[in-house]
């Protein structure tokens, strides 16, 4: 039986080339790139030309890159990191902005920070999963320090206005200090702490161009395994003179922002993958995968009645097809369809072994009853026609049996 994997938003599977570039990594290459001797060198020269590949793809300094264990590290750098700095600095009193669609790796540290007296604000979404960026604009207070945004759900694909709230941060930014500038000396005060923004781009970076400086980005999140990159290494991004404290002590490696032995092979992955991101390539792959998408959209709406498509095709990345089946609980389709071969999730791999309804879906406005119905597909550079149409070829008699089984379900 041949196997497909249509989950490719929880991980990716390591492309041939970064495998390749990896492997000297594990033998000849084995140094620490701490090490001044030539096998710590062989290592650094490898992590530094990995760190040069990120810059380039994110249009920044290579100083400005940090390489972690992967999103959810960068991601609590970002948010504890600067609150740690700027309450370091004596600011106090600060004030977040977040989206209640965000990854838990964003949400959990932000409700850390409520505990210790931050206060957060948890803007809502439009039907299709997308944060309106005049909410963004609306929430804004004096005190606020930090605007968290992922650049694309993981859950429905929904891509957000990132250009545009970073456009309306930097105006914020800079009608601020233009008032402050403006103000008798003795009358002005602390210079006024800018609002910093900061996004999780770990879905969007195989699929969108996510250059920092256009887009007016002070901190990005991402993985190397969502990019058919290793596991367990990711990046942060850091604009120069953003105030970031340390999470852990023990080593200075990463400019003293990130202790810890570099992991020399899986960096090395991660600039071998981003590399393969360049727009030419990105540009080929994502029409392929739209390709495939549409055509699984169209043989389920073909194959399958009653079923919901949650995913806005207009703004979401090309890989994303979330459905709701009513009458078959999703878990339940979930386990029926890896019985066949066939890999697909009800939500975020983070929290996939967990039985509560998907809070992205509950924030769009889909009933509970409804969100529990949920599958989402997420298609890969390597899926091909015969992949799609085996699926729903398993997936329609699946769901046909389950809602046969459900005495509610009525259609």
């Amino acid at each position: 039986m041949k196997k497909i994997y249509l989950d490719h938003s929880a991980t990716t599977p390591v492309d041939k080339n970064v495998f390749k570039a990896m492997l000297p990594y594990f033998s000849d290459c084995f140094g620490n790139a701490s090490s001044i001797h030539s096998f710590g060198a062989d290592a650094l020269t490898g992590t530094d030309k990995a760190r040069e590949q990120v810059a380039n793809y994110l249009h920044c300094g290579p100083s400005e890159v940090i390489f972690t264990s992967g999103a959810t590290e960068s991601d609590n750098l970002a948010i504890k990191g600067l609150i740690g700095a700027l309450r370091e600095r004596g600011v106090e009193k600060m004030h977040i902005i977040t989206s209640i669609v965000e990854h838990d790796a964003v949400l959990e540290p932000c409700m850390e920070m409520v505990k210790t007296g931050i206060e957060v604000t948890y803007l809502p979404v439009k039907a299709n999963g997308a944060v309106d960026a005049e909410e963004v604009r609306k929430a804004i207070k004096d005190n606020t320090v930090l605007v968290s945004i992922m650049w694309a759900n993981s859950e429905v694909g929904a891509i957000m206005p990132i250009r545009e709230i970073g456009k309306i941060i930097k105006k914020h930014n800079e009608r601020k200090l233009k008032n402050w500038n403006n103000t008798r000396p003795k009358e002005r005060g602390e210079k006024p702490t800018p609002i910093y923004f900061h996004s999780d781009a770990t879905q969007a970076i195989n699929f969108v161009q996510c250059d920092v400086n256009w887009n007016y980005v002070d901190m990005l999140s991402m993985s190397a395994h969502k990019i058919y990159g290793p596991k367990g290494v990711g990046a942060f991004y850091v604009k120069k003179g953003v105030p970031i404290k340390s999470l852990q002590r023990g080593g200075h490696q990463e400019g003293n922002l990130r202790s810890g032995t570099y992991n020399s092979s899986g960096i090395v992955g991660l600039g071998a993958a981003i590399v393969q991101l360049d727009k030419k390539n990105q540009e080929k792959d994502n029409k392929k995968v739209a390709k495939m998408r549409d055509l699984l959209v169209s043989e389920i709406e073909k194959n399958i009645p009653d079923a919901i498509l949650n995913t806005d095709r207009k703004n979401s990345t090309p890989a994303h097809a979330h459905y709701s089946f009513p009458g078959a609980e999703g878990e339940s389709v979930l386990l029926a369809l890896d019985l066949e071969g066939i890999a697909v999730s009800t939500g975020s791999a983070c929290s996939s072994g967990s039985l509560k309804a998907s809070h992205v879906l509950i924030a769009m406005g889909i009933r509970t009853e409804i969100a529990h119905t949920s599958i989402r597909f997420t298609l890969g550079k390597h899926n091909t026609e015969t992949d799609i149409r085996t699926v729903v070829k398993k997936l329609a008699p699946i769901i046909k049996r389950l809602r046969k089984m459900n005495p509610v379900y009525d259609k």
